[in-house]
């Protein structure tokens, strides 16, 4: 059994700017999975850089409220909903409440830097 908290979860500064908790990955842990999991946040105000997976994700909302950039789309999203980006698609979310805007990555394949481009 592997149990994860944000509790002592080491953080960084992810290539589009957000801030990122990983969870679970498969290449870091031995778990029979073929996603990976991870918790972001996203400042008030902010708006992380354009960018693209060749991986499927989900994002889904834990708190505040965001407006959800895929290819030329765009949708307000709030707690406790999902939002499904398919592989290859232009994606960004910015934050547009006063708090901050925190959510789960839920990236299938497992996310690699390789697997991502960063758009400027």
């Amino acid at each position: 059994m592997i149990i994860k908290s944000l509790q002592g979860t080491a953080g960084f500064k992810a290539g589009d700017t957000s801030f990122l908790r990983e969870f679970l990955h498969p290449a870091k842990e031995p778990l029979d999975i073929g996603y990976s999991l991870a918790h972001a946040e996203v400042g008030p105000g902010e708006k992380p850089l354009p960018h693209r997976l060749k991986s499927a994700e989900v994002y889904y909302v834990l708190e505040g409220r965001g407006l959800m950039h895929i290819g030329s789309e765009k949708a307000e999203v709030v707690a406790e909903e999902a939002v499904y980006i398919p592989p290859g698609q232009v994606q960004f979310i910015e934050n547009l409440g006063p708090g901050r805007l925190a959510f789960l990555c839920i990236v299938d394949p497992a996310w690699t830097t390789g697997d991502e481009e960063v758009l400027s």
